[in-house]
């Protein structure tokens, strides 16, 4: 079995990410950015498959890790039998090409520590071609090279790299491992305490800038830093997980391709960043947007790449195992092709709570939204494969026509609000006619609650976003019966899973964990209802399913009590912002829809 999901930190550059377990293996690295071919993929395989660890020699030690305050910088403390020893993990920023540094130092006694090197390119499949001058190593296979470099002995063995050395107070070793493309020089020196240094101050002076003071802000400042470390700087896309293929449910088939930037998981993002006084991503990510859906609206996708790569072409990688046997490994995403009416609402609602927080107005993205507008007029009406991207077919998805109606109230207080310039009149008709549909196709009587799609008896949780949009009061008996409805039929051990898994629906097998969002989503509606204490456990409850530093994947088991799906994961970590940023200000969370 490998390590659990739960077990790994994350460091970044605002560029690629790496997973660091708590043994001090790095089991997952993407270069040179997040949807590259891994460096490192012992992840999704094994050992073999490319790893870089660094920890005692002794495997019976005590481990304690954090990040330094407010910063990305990892400290991993090892206690064994003779000593302690510090690691310490970062990426430095603003390098010429992607970097890891490493530092291992005494702390008491004397720890005998190892490093073990499995250097692997294109997923696992590549072994370089490695050559050794004194403390420097170069790997290259094809497009990639990648440097190591240490001051210690390393030697090869079996096709890795090891290296036994002994630390113990006032000593410390340095490695540090940079790509660069084959055909480019050396990477450049570093001063690598001054590195870790500037790494740390850059990390907590934009953490400075959180304007959330309230009782959980330990834990709203980690989800913004580990979603900031999730934004490619150059382009301002974000990514929805740094991860490929870490299943929904153990041994299972649902595992898919995280790596990119979907507009519906970017949108979330944006809102919870710029409700934390963080306006420069929206921004950025506002001019990611223009360029993405450049063409006409018709051409337009539900996610792109993160540089607004189109084709995101789905592949399995059959040489990989995968987590836990979790196969097919997949990269690349097949649902990019998918018709998803829910994005239009989300993409409009993220950009006026933007220009509401003070964004200020930019043509160009006024252009885009007016030619969704447009178009959504004449695709409203469609079946579509709805928020959780099923493929088993289109559906009238009753959360999609909700944020087709929510796209033209969008519209419409643009033109209201901001005196842009649309045809509000026209719009505002269209709006009052989806909302009509909804209620009379959308809402069950016999069971007192919307449902998933139209003339259908299963509900969704998806249908909790109803309040949170601003369709219905939380407070209305439509929505108090749907809430209790999912609390009776999605709720397990007070956590929400989606829907109930149907091979008709979705065209997969099996079944997967209880949903971070669509709990934080409960949370919300609770405190929406007046039921605060309830609301406030649920919150308490899901902070717990936090990891030792503070990071979520997309879903939980509780019969495995373990995480599940990709890691970390935008969605979770946006959701859990939202929440305590509304459950402090005593929001109801319409105020910013107004």
């Amino acid at each position: 079995m490998p390590s659990r999901i739960e077990d790994y930190a994350l460091i970044g550059d605002c560029r690629t990410a790496a997973l660091i377990g708590l043994d001090g293996s790095i089991d997952w690295l993407c270069v040179p950015e997040f949807d590259s071919p891994a460096c490192f993929a012992a992840l999704l395989g094994d050992e073999e498959h490319g790893h870089w660890r660094i920890g005692p020699r002794d495997r019976s030690h005590r481990v304690r890790r954090s990040y330094r305050k407010d910063s990305m910088v990892l400290e991993t403390e090892f206690e064994t039998s003779s000593g302690k020893a510090r690691l310490t993990d970062f990426m430095p920023l603003d390098t010429a090409h992607p970097q890891i540094i490493r530092i291992v130092e005494g702390l008491e006694g004397s720890v005998d520590m190892e490093m073990e090197l499995s250097l692997r390119f294109d997923y696992g499949s590549v072994i370089p071609w490695v050559r050794r001058h004194d403390h420097r190593i170069r790997a290259t296979a094809g497009p990639d090279t990648v440097f190591v470099d240490a001051d210690v002995e390393m030697c090869g063995e079996d096709m890795r790299t090891l290296s036994r050395f002994a630390v113990s107070p006032r000593y410390s070793h340095r490695f540090r491992l940079a790509w660069v493309p084959t055909h480019d020089s050396r990477p450049e020196d570093l001063d690598i305490d001054a590195e870790l240094e500037r790494t740390d101050r850059w990390w907590r002076g934009w953490a400075e800038r959180c304007s959330y003071r309230g009782r959980h802000r330990d834990m709203v400042t980690r989800s913004l830093l580990t979603l900031k470390a999730m934004i490619l700087q150059r382009t301002g896309g974000v990514a929805a997980a740094v991860t490929t293929s870490l299943p929904e449910e153990l041994g299972g088939t649902r595992n898919w391709d995280y790596r990119y930037c979907w507009l519906r998981d970017a949108t979330f993002t944006m809102n919870g960043l710029v409700l934390a006084g963080y306006h420069d991503e929206a921004d950025a990510w506002r001019a990611w947007l223009v360029r993405a859906v450049a063409g006409t609206p018709q051409q337009s996708q539900i996610m792109y790449g993160l540089d607004g790569t189109r084709r995101l072409d789905e592949v399995d990688l059959d040489w990989l195992p995968g987590y836990a046997g979790s196969r097919p490994v997949r990269i690349g995403n097949a649902a990019s092709n998918q018709f998803q009416i829910d994005v239009f609402g989300e993409v409009l609602d993220a950009l006026h709570a933007a220009a509401r927080a003070g964004l200020p107005p930019d043509e160009d993205s006024w252009r885009v939204q007016n030619a969704m507008v447009r178009h959504l007029e004449t695709v409203w009406t469609r079946p579509d494969e709805g928020i959780w991207e099923v493929r088993g077919g289109p559906r009238q998805f009753t959360h999609s026509k909700v944020m087709a109606w929510v796209a033209f109230d969008r519209a419409v207080r643009c033109v209201e609000h901001f005196g842009l310039d649309g045809d509000a009149d026209r719009w505002r008709g269209v709006r009052d006619r989806i909302r009509t549909e909804i209620l009379d196709y959308g809402f069950d009587a016999e069971s007192n609650s919307f449902v998933q799609c139209y003339g259908e008896k299963p509900v969704d949780a998806s249908l909790l976003m109803l309040p949170l949009v601003g369709f219905l009061p939380a407070d209305d008996p439509r929505m108090v019966g749907t809430v209790t409805r999912i609390q009776r039929e999605l709720t397990h051990d007070g956590l929400v899973r989606r829907y109930l898994p149907d091979a008709d629906l979705d065209a997969q097998e099996g079944k997967e964990g209880t949903f971070v969002l669509c709990s934080f989503w409960m949370v919300l509606n609770l405190a929406m209802q007046g039921r605060r204490q309830e609301a406030e456990e649920l919150f308490d409850r899901l902070l717990g399913l936090c990891n030792d530093v503070g990071l979520m994947a997309e879903q939980y088991s509780p019969e495995e009590g373990c995480m599940l799906g990709n890691f970390p994961q935008a969605f979770s970590h946006t959701a859990l912002v939202n929440a305590a940023l509304h459950l402090d200000r005593g929001s109801t969370g319409r105020e910013q829809r107004d």
